[in-house]
């Protein structure tokens, strides 16, 4: 099994920073996995033919050999490119597939214009089109369940021969939220996001952030 980042993600607004700039467009942090046969695309955040372009500088590999696409929540920013992956499995944690589901049916329920309502069946039909994730993603690639930022917020946790590397999504937004011990502004449950970030704090070794470059853990001694 191996890894590496495709594209390092960031917030619209980093909330820990002093001074902020410009918004930007947020996109998540984007990470490639290779584990047998399976090749896994985690949180596609950019428009599909920049992250065609990315995988091919970075892994040297076009978006058909993507296996499954597996998003740590259906949230916009981690999901721009999905798109250019047709032929992909699309995976997502079944808490997150089934309270998404029902949210979106209902703001479908209550959209009072045909534009919105043409967004959320568009929405919606993404979502169908994702089936909840199995527990074992490929050899040596968990489910690692980090709910609180949404319902269903979900990490894939890959072990290794000697450390343990977690793909954290927004559990573990920053570093800068790393290191302070913050959850990201906006979560549907705060205190569950914070035992969330706690958790993966104590289980990995090696963090790969939601919106920021991989990092060692800094409560670990290497």
């Amino acid at each position: 099994m191996d890894y590496r980042i495709i594209s390092i993600g960031v917030l619209s607004v980093h909330e820990l920073w002093n001074r902020q700039g410009a918004a930007r467009t947020p996109h998540a942090t984007t990470t490639l996995i290779r584990s047998g046969d399976r090749t896994i695309l985690v949180d596609p955040g950019l428009p599909g033919q920049v992250i065609a372009a990315r995988l091919s500088e970075r892994a040297g590999i076009e978006p058909e050999d993507v296996s499954d696409v597996f998003l740590t929540n259906f949230r916009p920013a981690h999901r721009m490119g999905l798109l250019a992956f047709p032929k992909a499995r699309w995976i997502v944690s079944e808490a997150e597939r089934e309270a998404m589901g029902a949210a979106l049916v209902e703001q479908f329920r209550q959209a009072s214009d045909d534009e919105s309502r043409e967004m959320l069946q568009q929405e919606i039909a993404l979502l169908k089109r994702c089936v909840a994730a199995p527990d074992k993603v490929a050899e040596h690639v968990d489910l690692f369940p980090l709910p609180g930022f949404t319902p269903g917020t979900c990490g894939l946790l890959l072990s290794q021969t000697r450390s343990t590397t977690l793909i954290a999504g927004d559990a573990v937004a920053t570093i800068e939220h790393l290191e302070q011990g913050r959850v990201l502004r906006g979560a549907y449950d705060t205190q569950q996001a914070q035992e969330s970030l706690v958790e993966a704090i104590e289980i990995a070794d090696v963090i790969i952030p939601g919106h920021d470059n991989i990092t060692h853990n800094p409560t670990r001694r290497f």
